[in-house]
């Protein structure tokens, strides 16, 4: 640590994290370029620590495809007990809980201290299960260090979504810049080395100033492959080898070599360092300079050395042998274990490695048989579907139909059209859907029945539902459901079942509520958790196209807890979305943008998924008067048109009439009005048909509510404002009952417009105004905003109204026990509640939480 210097300012800073700690965990994102520093800040932090910290090192490796949570397989070894043995073997939900479980039990007196390094090296489920940690923290006294290269994040990379997703106010990020003149120099004196020389060549990046320092000193190599070259040049020919071996096997955590003499030259020359159960190099860029060094067949010479010394081992990890039998050139081996690594990362959720695996070994099997060929591709389909990535799947898909035609197995052919019917819905492809849909009924009719057919009449049953077909979704439910049961295939009964009840419910049958709200209590009693989300899930988002808003509420504060618990995230974005249209009708903008924003974090895909929070985005840009609400308009129509659904194409078409009547274009609003209008009246849809027909009369393309439209856009057609005004009064929608006065008297308009000034709603308030003076009426003046107030942000630090009352009631001391019996909610529930308080008022314990509201107001 002598040779620290310049970090002095790190190292408190996460000296002062693991101490705040005690209140509730912390987070510390350590970046820096490569060489920066970052492995040796941990270090120093962690020996510094002592025993007031149980440290957990879990690395990163960069392999061809990253293995499923290589970090906690590091962990495992570490802790021992039930992680290690279950980490092979259980399920991904299994292993996390075992992990949070060993954080929660740490050795007396000391502080767990979980060290992720290198995360831009990730893998799927290790991102997931940051993700995990990081919305425990809270509760969960530990310290989570992570650290990455800068330069190896893209905009794109996960890592960053999982990082913006990490409560706010327990996260404290460290960024390491390269060392000053003065440092370098301080280091150079001590080498007895000129500094501007050393300064020159390594621009003050902390490794390659100890590697020139290291060096002989007549002389400074230009590069790091010079720097780590020469000194293996003056190696012995045994220990020469043994480097070049070790260069092959990117891992942190030491690679075993049994020539003893040649691994001790390595170690006293500084080439190699003791690392876990063998040796590396002290950093990756030294190991890529040595390996970049080797011919090709001098590296797949190597790889296949390591390949044949570890092939009949025990344990060893399939994401590492399928690394170097690629590089081998080992076409046998790279069949043997690419879909063993594959399995064994789609099994922890780390679903795009798994295809990734499948993708390499594909290729291969082109002399294969058929049947062969068609199940890997299914099984890459599968995988690819879960990794969010449709496209690949569909195209498997239509590989592994066309192989198993050949074969003429009716089965697989069946079962391979439904999963083609259900990724071209997703793919936004509706009429592809039903076609491939009906194909497969039709093929596993002429089979005796089983599960598939079950399968494809749900199938059949979600498209019509989805299509606002009440009565053939519910026909096709039903014959699923009777199927299924006599089969005994609760899986494919539940699926029916949630159908059926949000058919019902989108006709506006009260009775299909409680279906719904019963299929959510099977499926999770019964472990399904996918069922027993998308039932609730599909209930507040219809439940938020109604306005019924009371409903709504309480179905986001029953599932998204739920959600979040089994790290169901890709339902939790989707319903954000909707979350977001709830929190933009009553007024809540700050809360509308924080759910649109985590919803859009999602990796983009076709379909229109994230169509509800583009929309809600684009919408409130276009009122506040933010740069961009036209442009984010168009996505979500991009995004929601091809789609032919209501649900997607909808709010697409009303954000963007919307933002085109704002901008003052009326008659590419009312064409766009037009084309939503035409799409909801078709599927029968109240609220969207009297949305769209409100801007369509707006901009002069309509004089009357057409039938069906929902009540107050009727009555505001009709020329009822005051009516109109009452009904959103009723269901406290502030932006809709101020629109509905606008169309008032003197009063109504001047109140209109302390609502659109209140709420920041700039340019919908100017538009307003201008009006008035084109008429030669008296123009109010607009409301002083309070200083530090930005536009259409509340003074409640965005909390949404439960999460107000959860304040109040934590402010008063009471136990998450205590609101939960208050507010009538599960525990769960209130955990939840006051994790997104903390994180939203960037305080880490319960009582700074009442402080800051009692400061701000907020109580």
């Amino acid at each position: 640590m002598t040779d620290l210097l310049e970090r002095a300012g790190e190292l408190a800073a996460l000296d002062r994290l693991l101490a705040d700690s005690a209140a509730g965990g912390r987070v510390a994102v350590v970046s820096g370029e490569a060489g920066a520093g970052k492995s040796t800040l941990a270090t120093a932090f962690t020996e510094a620590a002592g025993p007031r910290a149980q440290t957990l090192w879990g690395a990163c490796d960069p392999l061809l495809t990253p293995r499923a949570l290589g970090p906690l397989h590091d962990i495992a070894r570490r802790l021992g007990g039930p992680l290690r043995e279950r980490i092979g073997h259980g399920a991904r939900a299994e292993v996390f809980d075992l992990l949070l479980e060993a954080l929660d039990r740490p050795p007396q007196a000391a502080r767990p201290v979980v060290v992720l390094e290198d995360l831009h090296w990730a893998d799927e489920a290790t991102l997931d299960m940051v993700a995990f940690l990081g919305r425990r923290l809270a509760l969960c006294r530990a310290l989570l260090l992570i650290t990455y290269r800068e330069e190896e994040v893209g905009p794109d990379h996960r890592l960053r979504t999982v990082l913006a997703g990490l409560p706010r106010g327990l996260v404290r990020r460290v960024s390491l810049p390269p060392l000053t003149p003065a440092a370098v120099g301080e280091l150079a004196r001590r080498a007895g080395r000129p500094a501007s020389e050393v300064y020159e060549v390594t621009g003050g990046n902390p490794l390659l100033v100890a590697e020139v320092l290291a060096a002989p000193a007549e002389g400074v190599p230009p590069t790091v492959r010079d720097l780590v070259l020469s000194r293996i040049a003056e190696l012995s020919p045994q220990a020469r080898e043994v480097a070049h071996l070790v260069s092959v096997v990117p891992t942190q955590n030491g690679f075993a070599v049994d020539r003893l003499d040649a691994v001790e030259e390595c170690l006293d020359r500084g080439v190699l360092t003791a690392r876990g159960p063998g040796v590396a190099f002290r950093h990756e860029l030294l190991r890529r300079a040595v390996e970049e060094s080797l011919s090709p067949a001098r590296r797949a010479a190597l790889h296949a050395e390591i390949l044949a010394g570890h092939a009949g081992r025990a344990g060893v990890e399939p994401a590492w042998m399928v690394h170097h039998a690629h590089h081998a050139g080992d076409t046998a081996a790279v069949l043997r274990w690419a879909p063993i690594a594959a399995r064994r990362a789609a099994s922890l959720g780390a679903y795009r490695q798994a295809a990734a695996h499948y993708q390499r070994a594909l290729p291969l099997l082109a002399d294969h048989p058929a049947g062969e060929r068609a199940a890997l591709l299914e099984e890459y389909a599968l995988a690819a579907y879960h990794g969010g990535l449709a496209p690949e799947a569909i195209d498997a898909r239509r590989q592994a139909l066309a192989l198993r035609t050949a074969l003429g197995d009716e089965l697989r052919i069946g079962e391979n059209l439904r999963w083609i019917s259900r990724l071209s819905w997703w793919l936004g492809r509706p009429a592809e859907a039903r076609d491939a849909g009906f194909r497969a009924v039709e093929v596993l009719e002429g089979l005796p029945p089983g599960p598939a057919l079950a399968a494809a009449y749900s199938n059949l049953s979600q498209l019509f539902m989805l299509g606002h077909e009440g009565e053939r979704a519910i026909g096709w439910g039903v014959r699923a459901t009777e199927l299924a049961r006599r089969l005994g295939d609760l899986d494919t009964e539940l699926h029916a079942l949630v159908n059926i009840g949000s058919a019902r419910t989108l006709a506006g049958e009260t009775e299909g509520i409680g279906e719904l709200r019963r299929a959510h209590e099977m499926a999770a009693a019964a472990g399904f958790d996918d069922h027993a989300g998308r039932a609730l899930v599909n209930l507040a988002s219809f439940a938020v196209d109604a306005y019924e808003m009371t409903i709504a509420e309480e179905t986001f504060d029953r599932i998204i807890p739920f959600l979040v618990a089994r790290d169901l995230d890709g339902y939790v974005r989707h319903l954000l979305g909707h979350r977001a249209r709830l929190h933009l009708a009553r007024g809540d903008w700050q809360a509308a943008r924080d759910d649109a924003a985590e919803a859009l974090t999602a990796p983009p895909h076709s379909g229109g998924a994230r169509v509800s929070a583009m929309a809600v985005k684009a919408v409130l840009e276009a009122r506040c008067d933010v740069p961009g609400g036209l442009e984010d308009a168009l996505v979500a129509a991009e995004h929601g048109y091809p789609t032919g659904e209501a649900q997607f194409v909808c709010p697409a078409a009303v954000a963007l009439a919307e933002a085109y009547w704002l901008a003052g274009d009326p008659e590419r609003a009312a064409i766009e009005a037009k084309r939503g209008l035409a799409v909801a009246e078709r599927f029968g849809h109240a609220w969207f048909t009297g949305e769209l027909a409100f801007w369509l009369w707006r901009c002069g393309g309509l004089s009357a509510a057409p039938p069906g439209a929902a009540t107050p856009f009727r009555l505001l057609i009709a020329g009822d404002w005051r009516g109109a005004a009452a009904f959103w009064q009723e269901r406290d929608c502030p932006y809709a009952r101020a629109e509905a006065l606008a169309h008032g008297d003197g009063p109504a308009v001047a109140e209109a417009l302390r609502v659109f000034d209140r709420l920041g709603a700039t340019a919908r308030a100017r538009l307003l105004r201008a009006g008035l003076r084109e008429r030669g009426l008296p123009v109010p003046r607009g409301t002083r905003r309070p200083a530090g107030r930005s536009p259409g942000r509340p003074c409640e630090a965005g909390l949404t109204a439960r999460q107000r009352e959860v304040l109040a009631l934590l402010a008063e001391g009471l136990s998450n026990a205590d609101i939960a019996a208050r507010l009538t909610v599960s525990a769960k529930t209130v955990d939840h509640h006051v994790s997104a308080v903390l994180g939203k008022l960037g305080v880490s314990s319960r009582g700074r939480a009442a402080a800051a509201a009692r400061e701000r107001g907020l109580l």
